[in-house]
């Protein structure tokens, strides 16, 4: 089987052959890009497409490695034992099992996502190598190894907060989602409203992509805040006509809440109106 997108997730033609690519060759996709560009969504959308069940390990800056291979609670252990109960002289009544260790005794392939990897420490990544190349990791407190069943189809997002080690990007296949151009967007949004004026969605392209062009914008917006923002359009029955007579001497487009994120971006917007107004006198 091979990944084609789903009928709620256009995948362009570069990252369907990175996702099967990375499936033949049983090495984890890393998937860089933008924030918003569907990083995530992707393994959603690609355990839909194999019918395989998903599991999503949230990375956070105090992730450990460990984690995703169990935890051993001996404070808990040690509570019990003061406390006379039974269940003490069982270690693995105290071993917490983690992402990995689920996703490798899962009677089926699923698909792992370990998601915004690049939050973590530096060494978080290199911690994993053994385990992702070798499918099997030991549990030391009970004294046996955890073998993968079934080799998983990871996934990995980042959103290239920090670099990720040269080992570890050797052991991955990579894909960069590249921001959609027009008609990949126009793509998108049909998907999600399917019906929709195609001159509003133009009218809003166009001031969209003006927005992102913006020089100093601390965040550009994304994929899915466009899809927000159109979401919220059709709510207020803010037709294309509104958007297209827009004033160029207005800070910001209708509802742009949706859209820019930062008061330092709404005041570069402001800035940028009061020039355009000095221009025009």
């Amino acid at each position: 089987m091979k990944f084609e997108g789903t009928a709620t997730y256009v995948a362009t033609a570069d990252l369907q052959l990175a996702v099967n690519a990375a499936v033949i060759l049983q090495r984890p996709l890393l998937v860089k890009g933008e924030p918003g560009t569907g990083k995530t969504l992707l393994a959603e959308e690609l355990a839909q497409a194999f019918g395989a069940r998903l599991i999503t390990w949230h990375i956070k800056s105090t992730t450990k490695a460990q984690q995703g291979l169990y935890e051993y609670d001996a404070v808990s252990r040690l509570r019990d034992s003061q406390l006379g109960m039974e269940k003490v002289h069982d270690v693995a009544n105290y071993i917490r099992k983690g992402k990995l260790w689920e996703a490798f005794e899962a009677e089926e392939r699923v698909v792992l996502l370990i998601d915004e990897i690049d939050k973590a420490d530096i060494e978080f990544p290199n911690d994993l190598l053994q385990e992702l190349d070798r499918m099997e990791f030991h549990v030391y407190e009970t004294g046996e190894t955890i073998r993968a069943r079934h080799r998983p189809i990871i996934l990995i997002t980042s959103n290239n907060e920090k670099e990720l080690p040269d080992a570890f990007l050797r052991r991955c296949f990579f894909h960069y989602i590249a921001f959609p151009d027009q008609e990949t967007l126009k793509r998108i949004v049909d998907v999600h409203f399917p019906g929709i004026s195609q001159s509003l969605v133009n009218e809003a392209l166009e001031i969209f992509f003006d927005i992102r062009k913006v020089p100093s914008l601390k965040k550009k917006p994304s994929t899915s805040e466009l899809v927000d923002w159109l979401k919220l359009l059709m709510a207020d029955e803010i037709g294309e006509a509104v958007l297209r007579e827009r004033d160029p001497r207005k800070a910001i487009p209708p509802l742009a809440g949706a859209l820019v994120k930062s008061e330092q971006d709404v005041q570069l917007l402001e800035r940028l109106a009061f020039m355009t107004r000095r221009g025009r006198h």
